[in-house]
C-alpha cells in the first residue's frame, strides 16, 4: 500500500484498557476496603465513553478534556456497583489509569518495524496529549509523534480530527492510513479521505465477547501490529 505515514487508534488497539483498569480498579479497592467484579466495573465504565462522545459530538455537552469526561463516567459507573462511597482521591487516581495502560504485546514490536522505514507513524486517538505521551513513554510505543482529537477540540469520528492529523503531517489525506480495531473510527476516517486498516483485538472486551468484524470497505487487514508492518514495508 503506498502510504507515507501510519496514525493509531489507542484505546483497544494498540493497548488493552479492560485489563490495565480492572486491574488499578482491583488496587484501588483493595486499599478501600471494597469488593466487586472489577472487569465488569471497568467494562461499565468504558461503555459510557461512545454516548458521552456522541453527546459532545451533537453539541448536547460542551467540550472538555477526556480526563473530565473520563471522571464523570466514572462517577455514573461506581454507583452501579455498590462503589459510591470511593473517595475524591481515589478517583482521581482512577482517572489517571487512562495513562498507564498497558500495550498489546505485538504493538511495540510492529511500531518498531514502522520505525525503521520511511513511514512517519502518530497516535490519532481521542485521549490528550499529555494522557498520549505518558501511555506511550511508560508502555514502550514508540511513535513519530503525538497526536490528539485534543488538538481541534473535538473528538473522533469528526472529520476534522483525521484531517487535522493530515494536515500537521504534510501527507495527502489518502496517502494517510488510519489503523484502528474499531470499525466507526475506520468508518469515520474513509469518509474524510484516509486509507484504513483494521487490526482485530478480540479480548478487547475480554475473553467471551464477540469479534468485531471490519468494515466493508477497509483497505487493509492484519492479525496484529507485526503483520501490518511487515505488510506495509515489503
Amino acid at each position: 500500500m503506498d502510504v507515507d505515514a501510519v496514525v493509531f487508534d489507542v484505546f483497544g488497539t494498540m493497548t488493552d484498557w479492560r485489563s490495565s483498569v480492572a486491574a488499578e480498579l482491583a488496587a484501588v479497592g483493595e486499599r478501600a476496603g471494597l469488593h466487586a467484579d472489577w472487569a465488569a466495573v471497568a467494562d461499565g465504565w468504558r461503555r459510557r465513553y461512545r454516548p458521552v462522545l456522541g453527546r459532545v459530538l451533537a453539541g448536547e455537552l460542551p467540550w472538555q478534556p477526556l480526563d473530565a469526561l473520563h471522571r464523570t463516567m466514572l462517577d455514573e459507573a461506581l454507583p452501579e456497583h455498590g462503589l459510591g462511597a470511593l473517595g475524591e482521591t481515589e478517583r482521581g487516581e482512577l482517572v489517571r489509569a487512562w495513562h498507564r495502560l498497558r500495550a498489546w504485546d505485538d504493538a511495540p514490536r510492529g511500531l518498531e518495524l514502522l520505525h525503521d522505514s520511511r513511514l512517519v507513524t502518530a497516535t490519532l486517538s481521542n485521549g490528550g496529549v499529555g494522557l498520549l505521551t505518558r501511555l506511550a513513554k511508560r508502555s514502550g510505543l514508540r511513535f513519530d509523534c503525538v497526536l490528539s482529537a485534543e488538538l481541534v477540540r473535538s473528538y473522533k469520528p469528526d472529520p476534522r480530527v483525521y484531517l487535522m492529523a493530515a494536515e500537521l503531517l504534510e501527507v495527502e489525506p489518502g496517502r494517510l492510513l488510519m489503523t484502528a480495531c474499531h470499525p466507526d473510527d475506520l468508518e469515520g476516517a474513509a469518509k474524510a479521505g484516509l486509507r484504513t486498516a483494521f487490526v482485530p483485538r478480540p479480548l478487547e472486551w475480554g475473553p467471551d465477547s464477540p469479534p468485531a468484524a471490519p468494515p466493508a470497505n477497509v483497505d487493509l487487514v492484519a492479525d496484529d501490529l507485526v503483520a501490518l508492518a511487515r505488510t506495509l514495508t515489503s
